[in-house]
């Protein structure tokens, strides 16, 4: 969700509540450190904070109201009850509370993101014949990361220097296998900007003995390389070998324009990290410049809600906790602009994540204080570049929730909407997709998949009707749990529910963020009601969503369907739809939620589809047991590669004799699975789709 704070509809925050309610006595709150968790009204944490005396901190947020910070003051209102873990020491403190953020994932918290995905270059070690290649995302283990770089492009001129001087492979592992199979090399392997071990130019020791040469160069040990360069060219031009001199000066050359990509900035012995803040009321931009061997290596920007009260110290005490915590990266040194509130707890903290000392320190002068204030600089203006996109970005969405909610005439604007969508192929494989947006932005974390068990056939009314009841039953029995309703639907059969509902196979896309258990404030599934409940569908299907909700006693929940053929939208027991006026940002949002749901149940339906016609197929194939299943699919990568195949290709298959490949070859080509596509019942309105349609890209 949006921070509290930022400048959108007031609809969006939660009942308020007098802080008053739960105050705890001041007796009762120990005078240790610790840390402490605010619950909402639904058991959801919405803030983790530490304190050297809990009694002191917790009595500082109901002394005076009026005294705190607005974000705080919306923070405790909002709240519904405190709780508190004692520990006993800072560090611990630290590391409990960067444990429950992350755990939890609290609105009110600082919560640092980045501005966008920034490419690493990477050396695959973990592979035969290590790759160099371009990486975003999660890294792996076993993989050497350089950078981060702010343009992969930088990183390609980087490497089509290197190449010159280590010929290490970057085709991907289909182009490998493919030119090994041909027994001849790419076109890098011709002009010599690859070793070409995919035909045996070079042995897997000798491409290694590359690869880490490569790592050492970037790593910033240079110094060698070039002399042992220029050593080899001058030997060369005292033998008269010319030709291979020259090759050696263009090799030089080629390794000194690299390194002036990378500006020395400090001594040759430097490594540190320097990081810099750009902040106003609301928001805080950061950047990281990173030096190694004096020279600039890479750099990396966030920004961050400030959704509470916090200074340019508390800023950095965050922003070392969740970056550098589970970071096995951590520099000699780090340079700050403001050293944080426990400086020596800090210190501490990092040098067991680096597993030695870590110096933290606040540049007064010099080299240092200089490179800082250009990151500083570059922090200012990523900040005014962040406002800028963002600014736009929250009045489209503010506007397009507004006008969903006049046209629907809904009580307030619907912050959380659900969009469901069935998609089956001939009545097979029927299955259904949950998609939830919360402000306007997808959240992936909650999606659901649901495999259809109680409709036979082609019926997406009936199908929608099943997983609008599975999903509010298992609604409606976490709310029990939780003591928010009085009277409930059956909820023995809603607990027993078992296979039938979402398991966590058939659960998440992402499974990280789920609604809490108010005990433990562990994930639960289903508590949140949403505002809105969106269906692909026209009147047949918004009428069974209508009715299974009628029938669990749900009467809290406004219903709608978006019929395909003119994008209308449908309401319960309503003759004629709603027209959104078809360039407005209402409409936009409802396409892209219902895209969003065809997609993900598309996605699903050809996973199962996809699982079952390998097992039937190959299942068809007499003699042939799990294990040379695996052990076939494992050696040709899918089962259209094994059909293509010759029994002599599959005989190379260990346990695959001859006869037995022969016999596997003529039963995949003497039958297989056939079918038609067709969509569902909906009357065009939408309602199941061909599982070979894909839904629009979002």
């Amino acid at each position: 969700m949006l921070a509290v704070g930022v400048s959108v509809p007031p609809t969006r925050l939660s009942p308020v509540a007098d802080p008053a309610t739960y105050r705890p006595a001041s007796g009762s709150i120990p005078e240790s450190p610790g840390v402490y968790r605010f619950r909402d009204e639904h058991g959801r944490v919405i803030y983790v904070g530490k304190a050297k005396s809990l009694r002191q901190r917790l009595n500082s947020y109901f002394a005076d109201f009026a005294a705190l910070h607005p974000r705080t003051q919306t923070m405790v209102q909002t709240a519904a009850r405190v709780d508190w873990t004692v520990v006993s020491t800072e560090v611990e403190a630290l590391q409990l509370e960067y444990s429950w953020i992350k755990e939890f994932d609290p609105r009110f918290n600082v919560r640092y993101r980045d501005d966008k995905s920034y490419p690493y270059l990477a050396v695959t070690l973990n592979e035969e014949f290590p790759r160099v290649m371009v990486m975003r995302g999660a890294k792996r283990k076993g993989v050497r990361y350089f950078g981060p770089y702010s343009h992969a492009w930088a990183i390609r001129e980087t490497v089509d220097q290197l190449l010159r001087v280590f010929p290490v492979r970057t085709c991907s592992a289909g182009v490998f296998k493919r030119q090994h199979q041909l027994d001849r090399p790419c076109l890098l392997g011709y002009i010599g900007k690859c070793s070409a071990p995919c035909v045996g130019r070079v042995s897997p020791d000798e491409h290694r003995l590359l690869a880490e040469d490569f790592c050492d160069f970037m790593a910033g040990h240079t110094t060698r390389f070039t002399k042992r360069l220029e050593r080899d060219m001058r030997e060369a031009a005292a033998s008269q070998e010319y030709e291979r001199a020259a090759r050696l000066r263009d090799d030089i050359r080629a390794l000194e324009r690299a390194l002036e990509k990378q500006a020395v900035v400090l001594p040759d012995r430097t490594d540190c990290d320097m990081i810099a803040f750009a902040e106003d009321e609301l928001e805080a931009a950061v950047q990281v410049f990173y030096v190694r061997g004096g020279r600039i290596r890479g750099q990396r920007g966030w920004v961050v809600d400030k959704v509470e009260d916090v200074t340019t110290s508390d800023l950095v005490e965050h922003f070392l906790i969740q970056i550098y915590s589970e970071s096995e990266s951590v520099p000699r040194e780090v340079l700050v602009p403001a050293p944080p509130p426990d400086e020596d707890a800090m210190t501490e903290l990092l040098a067991e994540a680096r597993g030695g000392p870590v110096q933290l320190r606040v540049p007064q002068r010099g080299d240092k204080r200089a490179l800082l204030e250009t990151v500083a600089r570059n922090a200012h203006e990523a900040l005014k570049q962040h406002k800028t996109r963002r600014a736009s970005d929250l009045t489209t969405r503010s506007r397009a929730l507004q006008e969903i909610q006049d046209a629907l005439e809904l009580d307030e604007a619907p912050l959380r909407i659900e969009c469901y969508d069935v998609s089956n192929l001939q009545g097979t494989d029927v299955v259904a997709s949950m998609v939830v947006f919360e402000d306007g932005l997808a959240r992936k974390a909650e999606y659901r998949r649901f495999t259809i068990k109680a409709v036979e056939g082609q019926d997406d009314v009936r199908s929608i009707h099943e997983v609008i009841t599975r999903r509010f039953r298992r609604y409606l029995a976490e709310s029990e749990k939780m003591g928010e309703l009085d009277h409930l639907g059956d909820s023995e059969e809603a607990v027993a529910e078992g296979p039938g509902g979402p398991s966590p196979q058939n659960g998440s896309e992402e499974g990280a963020h789920q609604p809490i258990d108010p005990e433990t404030g562990r994930p639960r599934k289903f508590a949140y009601p949403p505002n809105l409940v969106l269906v692909d569908g026209g009147p047949p299907q918004v009428a069974a969503a209508q009715r299974a909700l009628d029938e669990l006693g749900v009467d809290d929940i406004a219903v709608c369907g978006i019929a395909k053929r003119l994008e209308e939208l449908w309401l319960p027991a309503e003759d004629d739809p709603v027209i959104l006026p078809r360039n407005s940002e209402g409409m936009f949002l409802v396409q892209r939620v219902r895209d969003e749901a065809h997609r993900f149940a598309i996605t699903f339906h050809r996973q199962r589809r996809s699982r079952s016609m390998t097992v039937s197929e190959l299942d068809n194939v007499p003699g042939l047991g799990p294990a040379r299943r695996a052990a076939l699919l494992k050696h040709f990568g899918s089962l259209k590669r094994l059909k293509d195949a010759t029994p002599e290709q599959v005989a190379e298959v260990p346990g695959i004799g001859p006869r037995r490949a022969e016999g596997i070859v003529a039963a995949l080509h003497g039958g297989g699975l056939a079918g038609g596509h067709s969509g569902g019942p909906g009357g065009g309105n939408g309602g199941g789709h061909n599982g070979e349609h894909t839904g629009r890209p979002t």
